[in-house]
């Protein structure tokens, strides 16, 4: 198999960049431990560039199988506070000196990283929120966030209790213990490692977190301090079923033994992307069953030689209305009953239009029997409405394989039109 066939078969993960200042010119980018996990387990990461104007073209990145929501700076605290923050100028112009680079708002990713995160929920798409991706979840659903845990968690936290959630120095080495909720996904993919206190020691890098979860979301983990370190909505994950949304606040790409790039802490540390491209790959399999075509019919013996008696009679109608100085010649040599099977057939499937009329009477098929064919066609009514009270009673079994043969005679009709059109202007050229 071509790598153009693995690209067209492999289920799409969108990924929105973090931009970033360098030698003076803005460049977008991604973390590789992300793309490194996604392209793993079978998936392709499609990047989302933080461009002006990008939330504006996001129908242009579909389809849409999955989405992972990463790293970033503050989101604008105004999409998630109604009210006055507690914090002083004082104290929010002390965050933005130590948090430089991370409280620069950038509000073009939050309207682009906000309106995914609702096609997400909207289209039940699964989606991966890590670090800000899941601060970008919880306020999608209406929950809060804390602008600063050193300030508004801390300080009413006991000092045996406090947690660093962030080491300028230390980025990948960084650790703190988080305890893990029973019978969570958290639960299942870290079961064999923990001990009676439930814990395990996860990297972090973020000074705000969950202040109120949203109502639909479960916690799954929490630090010393109380802040919820991870969540998800028990009733939208199964990945074998294509659900699978879920935020957690830790970085478990990053928990890798040092001087390591492919030995984890644990080994649940991977189940969270393992988890997500299945839900990834589910979720394109649905899709796709959902948008299918029904393969055609294989005709037997009996429905083949109607097949042909229909296109003979429509055949006939044409050249009948096409025939020019001919016409009385062909009349004279034509039955009714030669165009009665073509006409049977257009009012037994449907009511006509006018268009649909005109259509007729161009092709010759009430050229030889109008009058009749006309009070036919009053009968449309009436059997329209008794065909809808016969097909209200009909199982969706017998109705889908109803439409895939009236479909099939359909483009059956049209292809031998259009074959026969084709003969006769290759004629009319000789």
């Amino acid at each position: 198999m071509s790598s153009s066939d693995l690209a067209v078969i492999l289920p799409r993960v969108i990924i929105v960049s973090r931009r970033s200042l360098r030698k003076n010119k803005f460049v977008d980018f991604v973390g590789e431990y992300h793309l490194d996990l996604i392209v793993g387990y079978g998936a392709v990461p499609v990047i989302v560039p933080r461009v002006a104007g990008v939330h504006t073209l996001l129908q242009s990145f579909e389809p849409i199988h999955g989405v992972l929501l990463c790293e970033g700076e503050d989101i604008d605290p105004s999409l998630y506070e109604a009210e006055e923050t507690s914090l002083s100028n004082e104290e929010l112009e002390e965050i933005r000196r130590l948090h430089v680079s991370d409280t620069a708002i950038d509000k073009e990713k939050d309207t682009i990283e906000l309106s995914l995160a609702r096609i997400c929920l909207e289209r039940n798409i699964p989606y991966l929120g890590i670090c800000r991706g899941s601060q970008v979840l919880n306020v999608a659903c209406g929950g809060t966030l804390y602008q600063d845990i050193g300030k508004e968690l801390a300080r009413c936290c006991p000092d045996e209790k406090k947690v660093v959630h962030m080491d300028y120095e230390n980025y990948d080495g960084h650790r703190h213990a988080v305890k893990i909720v029973e019978e969570t996904p958290l639960h299942q993919w870290f079961k064999d490692s923990l001990k009676d206190d439930m814990e395990i020691q996860v990297n972090s890098y973020h000074h705000q977190g969950v202040k109120r979860l949203a109502q639909r979301f479960t916690p799954m983990a929490f630090s010393p301090d109380g802040l919820i370190e991870g969540f998800y909505d028990p009733d939208a994950y199964c990945p074998e079923e294509g659900k699978f949304i879920m935020g957690l606040q830790f970085h478990p790409e990053r928990m890798r033994k040092a001087n390591s790039e492919s030995e984890f802490d644990y080994p649940g540390c991977t189940a969270a992307y393992k988890e997500f491209v299945k839900g990834v790959i589910a979720y394109q399999k649905k899709l796709n069953c959902a948008t299918k075509v029904p393969k055609s019919l294989k005709l037997d013996k009996e429905l083949e030689q109607k097949r042909n008696v229909i296109v003979r009679s429509f055949s006939l109608a044409k050249n009948l209305y096409t025939g020019g100085h001919n016409i009385r010649h062909l009349r004279e040599s034509l039955r009714e009953s030669d165009l009665k099977p073509g006409a049977e057939f257009l009012e037994s499937n449907i009511a006509l239009s006018l268009q649909q009329e005109n259509r007729l009477m161009q092709m010759g098929a009430t050229v030889r029997n109008a009058s009749s064919y006309m009070e036919r066609l009053k009968l449309n009514a009436k059997r329209e409405k008794l065909a809808r009270v016969v097909m209200g009673k009909m199982t969706i079994e017998q109705l889908s394989e109803l439409n895939m043969f009236y479909n099939m005679m359909g483009q059956i009709c049209s292809d031998m039109l259009e074959m026969k059109q084709l003969q006769n202007v290759s004629v009319d050229l000789l």
